[in-house]
C-alpha cells in the first residue's frame, strides 16, 4: 500500500540525513582538532613565568592602573585557555538578524593563536558551523551550513590575518597577563582613560586603541581599519570591543560579557553579544 512505501521513504531519509550528519560532525572535528594541532606546533614558552609589578614603570597611567586592579603580584602569567560561549550573532549585513549560537574557543598566547569553534542556529534543524582562527600568522574564516555547504572562505591574505589578530588582541582582557610589556606589547599614552597598544607578530603589526573605565578596568578595544565583508567585498572599517560584568578567575579579574560592532557612519551596528560560560586556564607555573 502507498503508506507502507511512504513510510520506508521516510525511514530511509532519515537514515540518510542521520549518517549525513554524522559525516558532517565528524569531518567538522577533523578540521578543528587540525588547527588546533598547527597552533600547537608554533607554541613556544612563557617567559618570564609569573607577573612583577616592576615592569610597569613607564607605562601609560591608565595602562599600570588597569594591571594593579587586574592582576595580583607573582601572578602566572597565561599560556593558554580555553573557553566555553553563549550567545547571540547578527546575520545580516544590513539588518537585524540575530541567531543564537554557541562556540567553543582555544587561545594560545605565545605564539598568539586562537581557534574559535562555533554553532550558529538559523533555524530548527538548520545550524551554521564556524571556525574564525590565526593559526601560525595565517588568518581563517570558514563558516559552513550543517558543517558541509560552504558559505564563506576567507584565508591566506594580510588583511584576514591582520583582522584575526585584532580580535586576539581585542579579547586579551581574558588573558591580561599577555598584555604585559614583557609579552610584546608596546603602550603609548593618550589621556587619562586611553592608551594605544601595538603588538606585533611575524609580517602582522598592529595599533589599537584601549580605553579604561573609573574602575580602571578595559571598557572598549578599537581599530580604525578591520575588514569588513559587504556583498563579496572588503572594506576596511572602524571595529569595536567592549567589555563589562568583570568578575576573578584564577586571580585575574576578567570580563564575562561582551559586544562586537562596526562603526558606522550613522552609528555603531553590533554583530556579536556573547558571555563566558566556562573558562579554564593553563597557567605557566603549572
Amino acid at each position: 500500500m502507498w503508506w507502507k512505501a511512504m513510510a520506508i521513504l521516510l525511514v530511509v531519509l532519515v537514515f540518510v540525513v542521520a549518517i549525513a550528519t554524522l559525516y558532517a560532525t565528524n569531518r567538522w572535528q577533523s578540521h578543528t582538532r587540525a588547527l588546533h594541532a598547527r597552533m600547537e606546533a608554533v607554541r613556544v614558552p612563557i617567559t618570564p613565568t609569573s607577573y612583577d609589578s616592576r615592569e610597569l614603570e613607564g607605562l601609560p597611567a591608565p595602562v599600570q592602573l588597569y594591571f594593579r586592579t587586574v592582576l595580583q603580584e607573582g601572578q602566572p602569567l597565561v599560556a593558554a585557555v580555553s573557553v566555553e560561549h553563549t550567545g547571540t550573532f547578527n546575520m545580516s549585513e544590513v539588518g537585524e538578524k540575530w541567531k543564537p549560537f554557541t562556540s567553543t574557543q582555544r587561545v594560545i598566547t605565545q605564539r598568539p593563536g586562537f581557534v574559535w569553534d562555533a554553532r550558529i542556529r538559523m533555524a530548527p534543524g538548520m545550524t551554521v558551523y564556524v571556525h574564525d582562527a590565526y593559526v601560525a600568522g595565517e588568518g581563517i574564516l570558514t563558516a559552513k551550513l550543517f558543517g558541509l555547504m560552504s558559505l564563506v572562505n576567507l584565508r591566506g591574505t594580510p588583511e584576514v590575518a591582520q583582522g584575526e589578530l585584532m580580535r586576539f588582541f581585542a579579547e586579551a582582557a581574558w588573558y591580561p597577563t599577555a598584555l604585559l610589556p614583557s609579552q610584546g606589547v608596546q603602550w603609548e599614552a593618550v589621556d587619562d582613560v586611553s592608551a594605544k597598544a601595538t603588538l606585533k607578530d611575524g609580517e602582522t603589526t598592529l595599533t589599537m586603541l584601549f580605553r579604561f573605565n573609573e574602575s580602571g578596568l578595559i571598557e572598549s578595544v578599537r581599530a580604525e581599519a578591520r575588514g569588513r565583508t559587504v556583498a563579496g567585498a572588503v572594506i576596511p572599517t572602524p571595529w569595536e570591543g567592549r567589555w563589562s560584568n568583570y568578575e576573578l578567575r584564577d586571580g585575574m579579574r576578567i570580563p564575562l560579557e561582551g559586544e562586537v560592532a562596526w562603526i558606522l557612519p550613522e552609528g555603531p551596528k553590533p554583530y556579536w553579544r556573547g558571555r563566558i560560560q566556562r573558562i579554564q586556564y593553563e597557567l605557566s607555573n603549572r
